[in-house]
């Protein structure tokens, strides 16, 4: 998320919102929240992670990381699942993805 905090001012520009979501209680998604300039989403359980086709790891209880970029249409445009601590969506290459889209209009 570190890396999506670094580049807001660029994805301000491109008109793009960040938000991440924790299975953590809200006072400590706060805490994380604090830390980076968007907002985190809490309480993630395995409900929503079913519902998102995510992987829900029963060991300690968390989901593993789902990212998706959603158009201004709000169809899904890409996503990224992940068991496992590898296969994390890059903040700059997100922003190379944006300006692709946007260059194709």
């Amino acid at each position: 998320m570190v890396g999506f905090a670094e580049l807001k001012d660029e994805f301000d520009k491109l008109g793009v919102k960040i938000v991440a979501a924790s299975v953590d209680p809200i006072d400590k998604a706060q805490e994380v929240a604090d830390e980076v300039n968007f907002p985190v989403g809490h309480s993630v359980s395995r409900d929503i992670a079913n519902s998102l086709g995510s992987y829900w790891e029963d060991r300690r209880q968390i989901i593993q990381p789902s990212e998706f970029i959603v158009g201004a249409d709000g169809n899904v445009v890409a996503c990224s699942y992940s068991d496992g601590p590898l296969g994390r969506i890059d903040a700059g290459d997100v922003i190379k993805m944006v300006n692709f889209y946007e260059s194709r209009k």
